[in-house]
């Protein structure tokens, strides 16, 4: 209220001052917090012309908690040298120290202290100086003095990325006396009673001004989590390109579909435990299709259409373990083998979006369960140029309109190729996606004509870009099932969402669901073709 104490308190300052006050230094003068003064402001502001306020955002340094810390105990590296003694130290009783784990590596690489490890009661560390300086400790201690601005660029990085430094923005007022000022400020009225109507007494009252343009409370009402409304959009460039949807209720799938009619081989470290979810009850899958099971056999063991196989012995019993999909590339082939079945063949396009499964590591972009999109065309001679066709047609639609292919490997597409767009916010290449042609060791077996061709693509509607790395190593992870689903993440990055785990989960803060906007994936109109286009 504009005549609290704080508000008082302002006023007086402000008729003694010549110029003008700053809130933030008006709060340290009265000891109160700053959004105390800052609410006077807004109150007298209220009031009219009885004071001017210009809002001011200044960036400041700031100690965060560990950084406080340190400013006053040491840094990590320094109680480590401390607690040295001459005759050196066990390593193990070191690294039980709190600064130990941080403090070790940090003070080897200051060349401050050695690590023996020819001691016969095991590794033992020395100091190598005498003496050090501390300098981490008088950089921080530095800011608290006010004195950041001295510290030279590099040197305020590295204690940034050490989480001991934050830059902040300090939004304050520049608060001056206005053409009605006054230090006596009444209480204005909010209401027309009965009984100032009826003694007169409003003709001698002051009242708060209406703010006609101030909106009304929004009305509760439903709300799509960012996840939906992004798979909404998704969907609708689907059915707009002619795709149909393909069911993907089954989270249950069989080795055999999720795997081998995929001509991925048994010993493939893909189908490990510590990469896939398999069920223990029911633990294998009763009806396969057998007629077909053979064929997916003799590809694998045999060879044929072509193919020499893989040579090895395939195991029945290894096809029908049943696991949660890692993919939805296993309702591609069901839908595939259901098409081939049709007589005579009829050309189709397949879209699907659903969840998988995958046993991975939680961290801030990956999950054990995620969102796969998947495009699928089947048609006689398609070929690579087909599916760069289809792909530019469809990252347009989503507003990516600069791409670039890359050669890439996946199990059951050949060729294959991963999809980079251009991001003009990071300014270098990401990868939006990754496609392929089915292999005909895949599409055979099923009954497919030999002049059928597939090609697929797909990406993922919670993980994050990736840069294009020009020099990168493929290991058996990165080779693992993952046909079809990409690094990019268009829900985190349309909703600024850093952290997966903030958008599917527990953790899912449900403000965030009721604040975000209606989605948009910057999805820009086509210009007209030219008559010479025409």
């Amino acid at each position: 209220m504009a005549d609290g104490p704080v508000a008082e308190l302002l006023l007086r300052r402000l008729e003694a001052s010549d110029g003008g006050l700053d809130s933030a230094e008006l709060a340290a003068e009265l000891g109160v917090e700053h959004q105390a003064v800052v609410g006077a402001v807004k109150s007298l502001q209220a009031l009219g012309e009885v004071i001017e306020a210009e809002l001011r955002s200044t960036k400041r340094w700031e100690l965060t908690s560990e950084g406080e810390e340190i400013a006053r105990e040491g840094s990590h590296e320094a109680r480590v040298f401390r607690s040295i003694p001459p005759e050196g130290l066990a390593q193990s009783e070191l690294m039980r120290l709190p600064s130990g784990k941080v403090g070790i590596s940090k003070a080897m690489s200051n060349k401050w202290i050695r690590v023996d490890k020819s001691t016969a009661d095991g590794p033992r560390v020395f100091r190598v100086v005498d003496s050090m300086e501390d300098e981490v400790q008088r950089r921080l201690q530095m800011v608290q003095r006010g004195q950041a601005e001295k510290l030279g660029e590099k040197e305020r990085s590295e204690l940034r990325k050490r989480k001991l430094l934050a830059e902040v923005t300090l939004k304050t007022y520049w608060v001056s006396k206005g053409s009605a000022f006054s230090t006596s400020i009444s209480k204005q009225e909010t209401e027309l009673s009965p009984e100032m109507i009826s003694s007169g007494s409003w003709r001698d009252r002051p009242f708060k001004p209406y703010n006609f343009l101030a909106q009304g409370v929004l009305p509760d009402s439903g709300h799509l989590h960012p996840l939906l409304k992004v798979r909404s959009q998704f969907r609708q460039i689907f059915l707009e390109m002619g795709f149909t949807e393909m069911p993907t209720d089954n989270f249950i799938e069989s080795s055999f579909w999720n795997f081998d009619a995929l001509f991925q081989p048994q010993q493939h470290p893909a189908r490990d435990q510590h990469d896939t979810f398999f069920l223990r009850d029911p633990a294998e899958a009763l009806q396969l299709p057998m007629d077909y099971v053979q064929r997916v056999k003799r590809t694998h063991s045999q060879g044929g259409y072509g193919s020499q196989g893989y040579k090895y012995n395939w195991k029945l019993d290894e096809a029908r373990k049943n696991l949660l999909r890692t993919h939805t590339t296993s309702a591609s082939a069901r839908v595939l083998y259901r098409l081939a079945q049709k007589k005579p063949f009829t050309p189709a396009k397949y879209f699907s979006i659903d969840r998988v499964f995958r046993n991975e590591t939680l961290d801030a972009t990956h999950l054990a369960e995620f969102h796969q999109i998947e495009g699928v065309v089947a048609d006689h001679g398609l070929t690579l140029g087909h599916l760069m066709g289809v792909l530019r047609e469809f990252f347009t639609k989503l507003g990516i309109t600069q791409l670039r292919f890359k050669p890439a490997y996946n199990p059951y597409t050949e060729p294959s190729m991963e999809v980079f767009s251009y991001h003009p916010g990071l300014k270098k290449w990401v990868e939006v996606g990754n496609s392929g042609v089915f292999r005909p060791e895949m599409l055979l077996p099923m009954g497919l004509p030999e002049n059928v061709s597939v090609i697929a693509w797909g990406l993922s509607l919670e993980r994050r870009w990736e840069p294009w790395k020009t020099k990168q190593k493929s290991t058996c992870a990165d080779l693992m099932v993952n046909s079809l689903p990409s690094p990019i993440s268009p829900t985190m990055i349309k909703y600024g969402i850093n952290n997966i785990r903030e958008l599917v989960g527990h953790k899912v803060n449900l403000q965030m669901v009721y604040n975000s906007p209606l989605c948009r994936l910057d999805a820009k109109p086509r210009p007209p073709p030219t008559q010479e286009a025409a």
